[in-house]
């Protein structure tokens, strides 16, 4: 049996710590976070809106910025290597930002601005050409904390997906957080019915590893992205 003392005290810890921990999340969640390769950053130096274009980083990674006032920006860099046939390696750069919320429970919602993403996905064994298009996911993080790394000594954030599997870790870079405006950048006026075959113009100066993005019809893969995040997204409230 336990000491009436200590009993005491293990209420006492308990209950400090969802306070602890509520307002570290709060005051520290404000910044740039990036994983542990420290070579991808959100912000003008990952992806250029008005000339659409990606800048490549020297190493792959991710990158998430967020502010007090609920905005995010998201940054991703992977490569997926093909063991028997190393020229075969795809890439996939992309950008999205959004605004997020924080839900009762703890978790972290993610709601992109739809029609501002980008991705360009390289596979050069099976695509002559990258391809470029718009780009956007809803994104759900069961859970999350923040805490000093003692080996780093730096903040460090663990993302927790829907699922609760664990993400890379990620760690602060930047405080004020390294962002671009946080409106939208790239709006549609009009459905791809009524605009016809429209199409990005994409600069020539992309990635040195993934070749030049082929002009396709970005319009009608964003109409299609959107259908595919709704469909996703209503199976996870429906699990």
């Amino acid at each position: 049996m336990l000491h009436p003392e200590t009993v005491t005290s293990l209420a006492v810890a308990l209950l400090a710590l969802p306070f602890v921990f509520a307002q570290n999340n709060e005051t520290s969640l404000k910044g740039t976070w990036s994983s542990k390769s420290n070579a991808v950053f959100t912000g003008p130096s990952f992806f250029d809106p008005v000339n659409e274009k990606f800048f490549e980083p020297t190493l792959t990674g991710t990158s998430y910025s967020f502010t007090d006032d609920g905005f995010y920006e998201e940054a991703v860099y992977v490569a997926v290597a093909n063991p028997t046939n190393p020229s075969c390696t795809k890439g996939v750069l992309q950008w999205q930002h959004g605004k997020y919320i924080i839900a009762e429970n703890g978790s972290i919602v993610l709601h992109p601005i739809m029609v501002d993403g980008r991705q360009l996905y390289s596979d050069p064994c099976k695509h002559s050409t990258s391809i470029y298009t718009r780009f956007n996911t809803t994104e759900v993080f069961k859970r999350w904390e923040i805490f000093i790394d003692e080996y780093r000594g730096m903040h460090r954030l663990n993302l927790y997906k829907f699922d609760g599997s664990p993400m890379n870790p990620m760690y602060l870079a930047y405080n004020p957080p390294q962002m671009l405006p946080t409106q939208t950048l790239s709006p549609i006026t009009s459905s791809p019915k009524a605009t016809g075959s429209s199409k990005l113009k994409v600069k020539r100066a992309l990635p040195s590893n993934l070749k030049k993005a082929e002009h396709i019809n970005v319009d009608r893969w964003w109409w299609i992205g959107l259908g595919m995040t709704s469909v996703g997204l209503l199976g996870f409230f429906l699990v």
